[in-house]
């Protein structure tokens, strides 16, 4: 295991401040003036439209000191199982505010924890949002889950509701590395809890890891992941720790002296990298990884490959519908985002309202651009005449940021043909860094996001 090292101008880039482009334009760019303006675009689906839709579940039963998600721990389970009276009431007010559509093809549940639910609340809630939304038939049920705090009866749950796919966050197996970020959760209890899944029908199995995390190292990481491997999860993510005690003040519990530094995080994601390729998976995009049977990796080989909010996906719906606080959606007219404050959420459902807080109505130019940096961050390619064309642009349009891209060629983060723009497979790490090239937003926002390593 040999990591490969940064050069200079490679390492001044990694220190970036750069979107993961989960879509175009940032979060960053909502606007809470809009958010009356988003509440019309509920009522636009066509009935060829298919849905995906997340909920959001804000609650978790132990706070990992690394979290950097919108969650709480609940004390009792009283302010659970009120918060889950509310979500269901806000299914019933978006399936009002819908027009046609073709059905509910992909449903995500996020957090937080899904299983800081008890089983009957999931169950139920997930059967009143198959109802809501007529889940068309072979429709993709997942749910992010804490697999060191997962019962045998959430695990039934999963089964009865009809779950297909089940992540789990796993960041690390190194005992020292789990006490130091507070998730203690040993690898016997991970296949354990993979084992069980599977036995349900549950069988699609994802994995996140993580490096950055205090105390690892590239042996500790590789070590990790290759015991990840030999539990063979259909995908998994291998994602950087953001420190920012700044924002999530938990953060303070993790010391800045045991974290490494960009050379070190650089090491240690090349060291996830080696392990989960020499076990066969196959690279997607930035930061995923997936067998070669997994439907992520026929998508990327076919071109098929899509970015949302929750990261690289096969999912081909043109609507994402935001359930829950903070919850993110996208219609064919921008994006909407829901109160984050669970109490401002749930007083707008309350009133019989849509609880959206932000959005952002998108041009054509926005459509054009996300549609670059997609195609860049899922296939390391992108011809832009081509694109501009498709989008009834002048080929040369982007001319300006395809000289930016072409600037960056020196240090190796990307090569320029004419207007075809590709990321060396040695870059793909920092492929974020080329996809800024077409950022026409990226001067007031660029502050605000995580280092591109």
């Amino acid at each position: 295991m040999t990591p490969t090292t940064l050069s200079a101008e490679q390492r001044a880039h990694a220190q970036r401040n750069l979107p993961r482009y989960t879509s175009y334009p940032t979060a960053l760019a909502f606007d809470d003036t809009q958010s009356d303006l988003a509440r019309g675009w509920f009522s636009s689906t066509r009935p060829q439209d298919r849905l995906s839709v997340y909920t959001h579940v804000p609650f978790c039963r132990r706070l990992c000191w690394y979290c950097g998600c919108h969650t709480t721990i609940a004390p009792t389970y009283d302010r659970v199982g009120a918060y889950v009276d509310v979500l269901t009431r806000e299914v019933d007010l978006v399936a009002e505010a819908l027009g046609e559509h073709d059905g509910l093809a992909h449903l995500h549940f996020g957090g937080g924890s899904p299983n800081a639910l008890r089983p009957a609340d999931f169950i139920a809630l997930v059967d009143r949002i198959k109802r809501a939304f007529n889940v068309r038939p072979g429709a993709e049920i997942a749910a992010e889950l804490d697999p060191g705090l997962l019962s045998e009866a959430f695990v039934d749950a999963a089964g009865a509701a009809g779950v297909t796919r089940a992540s789990l966050g796993v960041q690390t197996f190194d005992p020292d590395v789990q006490a130091k970020v507070n998730r203690i959760q040993p690898l016997e209890q991970v296949a354990r809890a993979v084992e069980r899944l599977r036995g349900v029908g549950v069988d699609a199995i994802n994995f996140d890891l993580m490096y950055g995390l205090p105390g690892q190292t590239p042996e500790n990481v590789y070590a990790s992941a290759r015991l990840a491997a030999q539990l063979a999860p259909d995908r998994v993510a291998v994602f950087g720790y953001a420190h920012v005690p700044w924002m999530k003040k938990h953060q303070v519990m993790i010391r800045q002296a045991d974290l490494a530094d960009i050379d070190g995080r650089w090491a240690q994601a090349e060291a996830a990298d080696a392990a989960l390729t020499e076990f066969g998976y196959v690279r997607i995009g930035l930061d995923h990884y997936a067998l070669p049977s997994d439907s992520l990796s026929q998508a990327a080989a076919e071109g098929r490959l899509r970015r949302n909010f929750q990261g690289y996906t096969d999912d081909p719906a043109p609507v994402l519908v935001p359930i829950g606080p903070s919850s993110i959606g996208q219609f064919r007219e921008g994006f909407v985002q829901n109160f984050v404050p669970t109490d401002q959420w749930a007083a707008r459902v309350s009133q019989g309202e849509l609880p959206l807080n932000r959005g952002l109505a998108i041009d054509d130019e926005d459509r054009l651009r996300a549609a670059v940096i997609e195609r860049l961050m899922c296939d390391l390619r992108v011809d832009v005449a081509s694109v501009c064309r498709a989008h009834g642009f002048a080929e040369d349009h982007l001319a300006a940021s395809l000289d930016a891209a072409e600037a960056l060629a020196p240090s190796g983060l990307c090569q320029r043909d004419g207007a075809v723009v590709s990321i060396p497979e040695s870059a793909r790490r920092l492929m974020r860094v080329a996809a800024a090239a077409f950022d026409a937003r990226l001067p007031q926002t660029a502050s605000r996001h995580a280092k591109a390593v």
